[in-house]
């Protein structure tokens, strides 16, 4: 090496070490510029599928929910089972309420036609006043819409009992209804032989009450109404005669007792 080029070195670094400091701090800085991103390239960046891998991967959404919210089909057999329920339910209390129903009817009519309240009685009885051209072949009596007395006999046999007893005993005091239903065949001969093609049905309702301690008696009589003069056809007809008497064997009303005497 030349003497001039060593003094060129010296002088050079002679001139370097007498830089002054914001020279070396601004070389400093401009080195860590150039070598920071040769560092960072160098050093190994983690892969997609690592960093996927790092992640805290999600609950599977699918089968949550395919347990909490049950098919479309569950519910509708759900509400059908609940709706089915309910109906039978609303069936169960009517059928309740009808059994009740008939229980108080059937222990009314106990009570009306064998007396299971006593107080009051009554005697119904059918009369038949018809002459020898009307033959009666039916008769059906009814109290409280209760059957007394149902009977069909066109062999004459009805016909022939002038007078039958169909009710006897204790009944409800108060408003009672008896409904009556006759039929009678035309008998006629000779100039009234037309009566023979005829058929007389009659209905009729009478209404009456039964008072305490009295016996009520309610006759059904089938006659002829009208005179010589009225028609046959015309003529079938019913009254009622009704007749209230004190019932003697009817308890007197408890009197009450006189204080005891002091002695």
């Amino acid at each position: 090496m030349s003497v001039p080029h060593k003094r060129a070195i010296v002088a050079a670094g002679s001139s370097f070490h007498r830089a002054p400091p914001s020279v070396a701090a601004s070389l400093f800085a401009a080195l860590i510029l150039f070598v920071a991103p040769a560092v960072l390239a160098q050093a190994p960046t983690p892969s997609t599928d690592n960093a996927r891998g790092a992640e805290t991967p999600a609950p599977a959404k699918p089968d949550v929910e395919a347990d909490s919210a049950p098919p479309a089909a569950s519910i509708d057999d759900s509400d059908h089972t609940v709706k089915l329920r309910s109906l039978e339910e609303r069936v169960n209390d009517l059928k309740e309420r009808v059994f009740r129903s008939k229980a108080r009817l059937i222990l009314l009519r106990e009570t009306v036609l064998n007396g299971a309240i006593s107080g009051a009685k009554a005697v119904i009885v059918h009369r038949n006043e018809m002459g020898s051209s009307f033959s009666l072949e039916q008769a059906a009596y009814a109290l409280d819409g209760a059957p007394l007395f149902n009977k069909n006999d066109p062999s004459g046999g009805l016909d022939e009992q002038e007078q039958i007893e169909l009710f006897n005993g204790a009944i409800v005091p108060g408003n009672h209804n008896l409904s009556v239903f006759l039929l009678y065949r035309g008998n006629g001969y000779g100039l009234f032989s037309y009566l023979q093609g005829y058929i007389f049905r009659i209905r009729s309702s009478h209404a009456f009450t039964a008072e305490e301690g009295k016996i009520t008696t309610v006759k059904v009589v089938a006659y002829e109404k009208g005179g010589f003069t009225t028609d046959l056809k015309d003529r079938p007809a019913i009254r009622y005669d009704v007749e209230v008497k004190q019932d003697i064997d009817a308890p007197n009303p408890t009197k009450p007792s006189a204080p005891a005497a002091d002695k």
